[in-house]
């Protein structure tokens, strides 16, 4: 059980970062900034780079958000370990899995996309460039976003105070698939192993 679980979960990280990866590299290097692919009203494709957390947030200073995100991935790997080793769910482990690879998934773009791509002006796309001579230094590349669901849009009636004339995108961020696996393991956690983490 516990060996199963074990090449379970490395198997499963592979998926997510290989997945996550292809995307990005596809995306990246076919097309140019904000280009977007429509595929249907409420789904596009759209190209973007954040330097920030999930969904575009920017919190804290990038070096240290890498950091953190590294430190977090070690430390999410260890306690996965020590639980695979004492016994484990397999749904508290897949949602476990999922947000440590998700996360080490972005940390790969944040770590080394500035180091081996360029950013050209648009309409040109990016290519791989000789290590060490992209667009930005270690730790400092943008995390690839793509995924894009406005799956509701309408413009508030002017009369109403503040808001009144200003156009509205229901679910407005662009993610990728990374963060998609984190959202993932991280609601389905809350839902249904929050006792876990209760005292």
């Amino acid at each position: 059980m516990k060996k199963r679980q074990a090449i379970v979960s490395v198997l499963l990280t592979l998926f997510i970062l290989i997945t996550d990866q292809w995307i990005k590299v596809a995306v990246k290097t076919g097309m140019y900034m904000y280009e977007r692919i429509h595929v249907t009203d409420w789904f596009y494709i759209l190209f973007t780079e954040n330097k920030g957390m999930a969904f575009g947030l920017e919190l804290m200073d990038k070096y240290l958000l890498t950091s953190f995100r590294v430190f977090a991935v070690g430390f999410l790997a260890w306690y996965i370990t020590r639980h695979i080793r004492r016994g484990i769910e397999w749904g508290f482990l897949i949602c476990l899995v999922s947000i440590l690879a998700g996360a080490a998934g972005n940390i790969i773009d944040c770590l080394f996309y500035g180091l081996i791509f360029n950013n050209p002006p648009a309409p040109m796309v990016a290519e791989f460039v000789p290590w060490g001579t992209g667009y930005e230094t270690f730790m400092q590349g943008r995390v690839v976003d793509m995924f894009y669901f406005p799956l509701v849009e309408w413009n508030w009636p002017s009369w109403i105070p503040y808001i009144g004339g200003n156009h509205f995108v229901f679910f407005s961020p662009i993610f990728n698939f990374a963060d998609a696996c984190i959202s993932c393991g991280v609601i389905a956690l809350l839902l249904f192993y929050h006792k876990k983490f209760q005292g």
